[in-house]
């Protein structure tokens, strides 16, 4: 990742033509908070869709494709144009599951994507690559896997994130902050915690330690966490997590045998391509 960071900056600074990136990975690993930081590093614009944003134009798909590339074309200080889920509609044209009009879209998808740009860097991210058609791969330069954290990983986020939410405002010493700590190490609690974890992404883990901020600053009379409400918090996580994966393992089975979801998919409504300004 840090060599990606220092091509891209290098190639805005000598005006050459950017890569073509394929970041894949399980949901929640940090691929969209790469791009951000990535175009903020190289000292681009950060522009952002999804997938779903396509399905429902229909018809109209084919010049909003259009209008996005005009656009990313002629930005003043060039783009990192990031499109997450994009296997939603760059799938295989030759499967049955893709419409015509989504068919339309795909191919001027790749007809002004043929060609690097100077102007542009085309960042796509998907938790199911096999679905591309074989010419986006064609205008891939590079694939980058993010995985799941393993154990060292999940200890470092949950101790960060446990500093941000819960350790940092109730030392703060400010009247307001309801939040409090029991006396424990937390710490050790953390690294404890980490072990218990497997399986879970950067996003879950930070929805995890909020979770444990909500047990004791909004659901009980004191405000003080305790262990006991880790805990608690904590096995209700990992049980819905595993009921997830099962979800998630029933579904991948009946593509696998039978060529569709079950339940369907309904399509996702759309959100419209937003330009946001980067942060660090």
């Amino acid at each position: 990742l840090r060599d990606i960071a220092i091509t891209t900056r290098n190639t805005k600074r000598n005006h050459g033509l950017f890569r073509n990136i394929l970041f894949y990975g399980p949901p929640g690993t940090g691929k969209t908070l790469f791009a951000k930081s990535l175009a903020h590093h190289s000292g681009l614009d950060y522009a952002v869709m999804t997938g779903g944003d396509v399905a429902p134009l229909g018809h109209d798909g084919v010049s909003a494709m259009h209008k996005v590339f005009d656009w990313a074309e002629h930005t003043r200080k060039g783009l990192v144009l990031f499109i997450d889920e994009a296997d939603a509609f760059l799938r295989k044209r030759a499967t049955e599951q893709i419409s015509e009009s989504m068919r339309a879209t795909l191919n001027a998808f790749l007809f002004r994507t043929g060609e690097q740009s100077k102007k542009f860097m085309l960042v796509v991210a998907s938790n199911q690559p096999e679905q591309f058609d074989w010419a986006v791969n064609d205008r891939l330069d590079e694939l980058v896997e993010f995985k799941l954290p393993g154990p060292m990983e999940r200890e470092r986020i949950i101790l960060q994130y446990f500093n941000k939410y819960i350790a940092t405002p109730a030392t703060s010493g400010s009247k307001k902050a309801r939040l409090k700590l029991a006396d424990f190490d937390w710490v050790k609690k953390c690294t404890d915690i980490a072990q218990k974890t497997d399986g879970m992404s950067g996003r879950q883990l930070s929805k995890l330690v909020i979770g444990w901020q909500v047990a004791a600053a909004y659901a009980s009379e004191d405000g003080v966490l305790t262990t006991e409400m880790i805990d608690r918090c904590t096995d209700d996580m990992v049980n819905q997590h595993k009921q997830k994966i099962m979800w998630l393992d029933r579904e991948q089975l009946s593509v696998r045998h039978f060529g569709h979801r079950i339940p369907e998919e309904l399509p996702n409504l759309i959100s419209h391509s937003q330009k946001e300004r980067t942060v660090s």
